[in-house]
């Protein structure tokens, strides 16, 4: 048997490493976005471009990023600020990209990669909620748009469609609760919580048909704001 103190010490330690593991563990996930070359390649770009007005900015990973939103939309006035990998801690670390062209609205969608790098449901929705914040601290009507389920040609398909419905559960609770507009895009681009085959490339990306549906639920957002 171990006298009193000598388990005592050992408990601090042991406790102590739990903490730092933790600790670290958490500072790995914070910075797992600097990791994606394309953030490096598109943050690089933004801090050039010319553009010092839009209306709306789309946030988000390669799901926005993969169509021209100006020609979709038939606009002129749109920026896309989608970066292919990224995850919701890096939309938050370069929103100063989305302030910089003072757009009235900012449609936001993002989380399928934070789900696939294991991160918990519930630091993907804290850092949405912090991205919400601060667009609305500079005066940006943001709009949240579901993180779209994958189909079954995707990896762990239904493994991890269980992690969007309940990270869209709880944006569509905080929206209402926050009176900010969701939109829920599953609806339409989704059935029995899996994205239909045939509006994806390969599993997870949009083809033009899945971007066709997703512009018929954006525009009475802009004609309710008057854009």
């Amino acid at each position: 048997m171990f006298p009193f103190h000598v388990k005592r010490i050992s408990f601090i330690i042991f406790a102590a490493c739990m903490c730092a593991g933790a600790l670290f563990a958490q500072s790995v996930s914070d910075t797992l976005y600097l990791r994606n070359r394309n953030y490096t390649i598109q943050t690089d770009l933004y801090s050039i471009y010319k553009t010092e007005k839009a209306d709306v900015v789309m946030l988000g990973n390669s799901i926005t990023f993969g169509v021209n939103w100006n020609e979709l939309m038939g606009r002129t006035n749109i920026v896309n600020r989608g970066i292919g990998g990224d995850l919701t801690q890096g939309f938050l670390h370069r929103l100063e990209y989305v302030y910089n062209v003072h757009p009235k609205l900012c449609f936001i969608m993002g989380g399928i990669n934070d789900i696939y790098e294991n991160i918990p449901v519930e630091k993907i929705f804290e850092n949405y909620t912090d991205i919400l914040d601060s667009l609305r601290a500079h005066n940006i009507i943001p709009v949240i748009q579901s993180t779209l389920y994958v189909s079954p040609k995707w990896k762990k398909a239904a493994e991890k469609n269980i992690e969007v419905e309940k990270l869209d559960r709880m944006l569509i609770e905080y929206a209402r609760k926050e009176k900010v507009l969701f939109i829920d895009l599953n609806r339409v681009l989704s059935e029995h919580n899996t994205l239909k085959d045939e509006l994806t490339l390969d599993g997870v990306h949009l083809n033009a048909k899945g971007y066709e549906l997703w512009r018929g639920e954006l525009e009475p957002a802009l004609e309710k704001y008057g854009l």
